[in-house]
């Protein structure tokens, strides 16, 4: 008889050999790099100075860290170059390079490698980057310029599309073109919306995530504009401007659909997508900020592991009081 043995390992679980762990981050990179193209676009070269600096200090932290832990390096597999990729995008034109690497550091070697690697970290690497960042340097993280005042010498703080939300509905051009102000990858909605909807046609992620967070945020929107004594046509177009505003769509498309701080089951994505929603739009219109997404994601991250327990299939014939007991 054939020895055979279970090999248990953490997610992502590859069921194809052509759905290799590198392959599937090759594809979240060809999926971003319209909005990298188009950021570069709006706001000059110098972003993608920032980017590969972004991209080649996650690289190399991960590469230094494992040889110093003396454990196989991981770099092939593309996952660093991801997370080096959506830090950039969660970042400002004019963000000091030296203040990058030091988000990448969190991001690789404390959130990821400290952890165990890829399928071990406990919320989305850049996400904790981006936060500590903003935690850390947030005079630097809110100086916004507007696209075409990129000269390399002045960078101009002013109001990104969700202050100005505030008061009253955007172009909605403006906003999926990108011709306002933000970090680069909230910028131009148009291309967040292609890069997802490529990675959902090459099934690299499910829908259910993207689409019950974007389709969540739009509905309890509407609704709290007509509850606030506003007319269907504004609400529902205060609610679609929510939407290409802010980082919502990159959130929605390349942080919440993470294959090791999402669900795996298809109640549990619902769940969560319809958890960041409710989370989001509460910090957007009670708290004391205006983007909601980042700490919405971080706080849906730590539930996911309850999530997955509470929507995980039954084995047949075994009850709900039973089921710890069959396992």
């Amino acid at each position: 008889m054939e020895d055979r043995k279970l090999i248990v390992s953490p997610s992502p679980h590859i069921l194809s050999k052509h759905s290799t762990t590198r392959n599937i981050m090759l594809m979240v990179v060809i999926a971003l790099l319209p909005t990298l193209a188009a950021a570069a676009i709006i706001f000059g070269w110098e972003v993608l100075l920032l980017t590969g600096v972004t991209v080649a200090a996650c690289v190399g932290f991960e590469t230094l860290y494992c040889v110093i832990m003396k454990k196989k390096v991981p770099v092939g597999d593309f996952s660093a170059v991801v997370t080096g990729l959506i830090l950039a995008f969660n970042l400002p034109p004019s963000f000091p390079l030296w203040m990058a690497v030091i988000g990448a550091f969190v991001a690789i070697v404390i959130v990821k490698q400290l952890f165990g690697g890829i399928g071990f970290n406990f919320a989305n690497p850049a996400l904790v980057g981006r936060i500590v960042l903003q935690l850390s340097f947030t005079g630097r993280m809110i100086t916004y310029i507007y696209p075409q005042s990129w000269s390399g010498v002045d960078a101009l703080a002013t109001a990104t599309p969700m202050y100005a939300l505030h008061n009253g509905p955007l172009p909605l051009m403006d906003l999926l073109l990108g011709t306002h102000a933000g970090v680069l990858g909230e910028t131009c909605a148009l291309t967040l919306i292609i890069g997802g909807a490529f990675l959902i046609a090459t099934k690299v992620i499910s829908p259910v995530i993207p689409l019950t967070y974007v389709g969540g945020v739009f509905a309890f929107k509407f609704l709290l504009g007509l509850a606030g004594g506003a007319a269907a046509s504004a609400s529902a177009l205060s609610a679609l401007s929510s939407i290409l505003a802010g980082g919502l769509l990159l959130g929605a498309f390349f942080m919440a659909t993470d294959y090791t701080t999402s669900p795996y089951t298809r109640s549990g994505k619902f769940v969560y997508g319809l958890l960041l929603a409710i989370v989001t739009t509460a910090i957007r219109e009670w708290a004391g900020m205006v983007e909601g997404v980042s700490y919405a994601l971080l706080l849906c991250n730590l539930l996911v592991p309850y999530i997955n327990e509470l929507s995980r299939q039954r084995p047949m014939g075994v009850g709900r009081g039973k089921r710890k007991g069959a396992a």
